[in-house]
């Protein structure tokens, strides 16, 4: 198991709006204990409402060593969002989980960033280190309205000669294909909407082995599709068990008194990363990398199954 996040209780420090439906919280320890260092690409899980958690990139820690993240407000999401909007005012109490990292970032390759929209919010953490350690980097940040992209004007003004805008109602639309044609010695990094990270990935397959890093925190598009039964040993509590097709590995190893850490329960945050000792696995989760998946050293039990035609899998639970 890759460990439960450090739980806390913080509280609202500052808010302000950066963006149209944009807001960027500064989220500060109740006392004097100090918040732990985290890296760019880190997340946290926020407790939006009683008992539902989302996901947040870490944007930066203030002077202050605050941890800020930005939050977009999302009229078609699932309600995290507006929760984070009309219900976080500055003082408010919230429970945090985190900070964790799928999304690491390696200042010892020149790094080619690729953003969507609030997708900045990762990026901003991995340019600032790029900043400071040296790193040759590029960003390409595309947005539907100029007023709707986070932290814009500061990162243009700040760096005019390594931003390149792709604001469809000023702009062409990013062209990832060309971007991407020629292999680089770098790494390309990118968060954003499901198409655009989709897109960069089929733009990059030619290039080697782990240079496409992306950071998504929606369900992957097949999460419920049908299933098959598959029995599982759960090595640690000593049971086996039969997941049905209608059913989670995570519900059924629960219900056999295996404890499972965890949170979002749609394959997003990477809380219920379980080893995997024997078997195939189909994985549906969007945390781990191609190269991760093809591994099947370990799989998201609150969405991942047993592969077609493998019967039996050996969890480490």
């Amino acid at each position: 198991m890759t460990g439960a996040p450090e739980r806390r209780r913080l509280r609202v420090a500052a808010r302000r709006t950066v963006a149209s439906d944009v807001v960027a919280l500064d989220l500060a320890p109740l006392d004097d204990t100090a918040l732990p260092d985290w890296e760019p690409g880190a997340h946290v899980d926020l407790e939006v409402a009683p008992g539902t958690e989302r996901q947040y990139s870490l944007v930066g820690t203030t002077p202050e060593g605050h941890w800020r993240i930005a939050v977009l407000r999302e009229p078609d999401g699932r309600g995290g969002s507006a929760a984070v909007h009309d219900g976080l005012a500055v003082g408010t109490e919230v429970a945090v989980a985190g900070p964790r990292n799928h999304f690491g970032f390696d200042p010892s390759r020149p790094a080619v960033f690729v953003a969507g929209g609030i997708g900045i919010t990762p990026i901003a953490a991995m340019i600032a280190a790029a900043e400071r350690a040296g790193t040759p980097w590029e960003l390409h940040y595309a947005g539907r309205t100029r007023d709707r992209m986070a932290f814009v004007d500061d990162l243009v003004a700040a760096h005019p000669d390594r931003v390149a805008l792709a604001v469809a109602d000023e702009h062409p639309r990013l062209n990832v294909v060309g971007l991407l044609a020629e292999p680089r010695d770098a790494v390309v990094y990118c968060c954003g909407p499901r198409g655009l990270m989709d897109a960069v990935e089929a733009a990059a397959a030619h290039w080697p082995a782990g240079s496409v890093r992306v950071e998504r925190f929606e369900p992957a598009a097949d999460v419920d599709a049908p299933g098959e039964p598959f029995e599982v040993e759960l090595a640690v509590t000593g049971v086996t068990v039969t997941v049905p097709a209608d059913r989670t590995l995570l519900e059924v190893a629960e219900e056999a008194g295996a404890f499972v850490l965890s949170s979002c329960r749609e394959g997003t945050c990477g809380t219920c990363e379980t080893p995997v000792l024997e078997g195939a696995v189909e994985h549906r989760d969007t945390v781990l990398s191609p190269e991760e998946q093809a591994d099947d050293r370990s799989m998201m039990v609150c969405v991942s199954r047993a592969r077609r035609g493998c019967p039996r899998l050996v969890l480490e639970l």
